[in-house]
């Protein structure tokens, strides 16, 4: 397992947290999201072979940006 931080940028709320855990927990091989809209942070853990632009890839799906 790792964990990984990334920061971004348009969550202003609980439900843009909601949002953003959920979406992430779709990805085979992640085991926690947590996601804080006051820091502008999001912290995963998960497999080996989860790569940062898969991650990257989901949230800006969604309609956030990782900066």
């Amino acid at each position: 397992m790792k964990e990984i931080e990334i920061q971004v940028s348009g969550m202003v709320c609980g439900g843009c947290e909601n949002r953003v855990q959920n979406a992430l927990k779709t990805i085979k091989g992640i085991k926690k999201v947590v996601a804080d809209h006051t820091s502008g942070t999001v912290t995963i853990t998960c497999k080996e072979q989860i790569t940062e632009s898969e991650i990257k890839e989901k949230i800006e799906e969604i309609g956030f940006e990782v900066v």
